[in-house]
């Protein structure tokens, strides 16, 4: 399967997708967008010789109104937000529907919304005392993290003395949860049956 995979920053997550042995074999990561010119992600896409692409307005950039064309040309099958920041666009999310999923350092449907990523998500987790944390994976739809939640996993954060020790225990989770989500979608095993998305064990 085609996949690609838009990002905001250093690209762990992108990394992760890259490296995992069971994703070798089944899905391959055509192309990778950033919101930024000189994203730090795309210095491992070139790693792996995938071809980049910064969007925007300034010159050199891919429009975002061109995105959906582009993605077509590229035989995009499906796509994974691995901390992008912006919203899609919806004619790619229409063009898309049930094959555009994002991670999410929290448990949604708690700690999601616009301005909810990163640190700023585990400063207002660790802010609420909350007791745990951890990860989810859910589709995409047209606003910030409202999509159908596909999977989670929880981490125990009751004794955390700081945001970026929680930021440090999800991240780790992150990185089990999306090349696993990824896998299950390119296997057909995850369903969505009555307003339900599930996993076939």
């Amino acid at each position: 399967m085609k996949i690609a995979v838009f990002v905001s920053g250093r690209g762990s997550n992108l990394q992760a997708i890259l490296n995992s042995p069971e994703l070798k074999n089944v899905a391959e990561v055509k192309a990778v967008f950033s919101d930024k010119i000189d994203c730090a992600a795309f210095n491992i896409a070139k790693n792996f010789s995938i071809t980049t692409y910064s969007l925007g307005n300034k010159e050199g950039c891919l429009a975002y109104n061109d995105l959906a064309e582009k993605l077509k040309q590229l035989e995009i099958e499906f796509i994974v937000l691995a901390g992008f920041l912006k919203l899609i666009p919806n004619e790619v999310i229409k063009n898309y529907k049930w094959k555009i999923i994002n991670i999410h350092p929290a448990l949604l449907p708690s700690f999601g919304g616009k301005g909810m990523y990163g640190i700023n998500v585990h400063k207002a987790v660790f802010n609420s005392s909350a007791k745990v944390s951890g990860a989810t994976v859910h589709f995409v739809d047209e606003t910030y993290d409202t999509g159908k939640i596909i999977a989670q996993q929880c981490v125990d954060i009751s004794d955390v003395k700081s945001p970026e020790e929680i930021a440090e225990k999800v991240l780790k989770i992150e990185h089990k949860i999306l090349p696993y989500v990824i896998f299950n979608i390119v296997s057909g095993k995850v369903k969505v049956i009555n307003e339900r998305v599930t996993v076939e064990k």
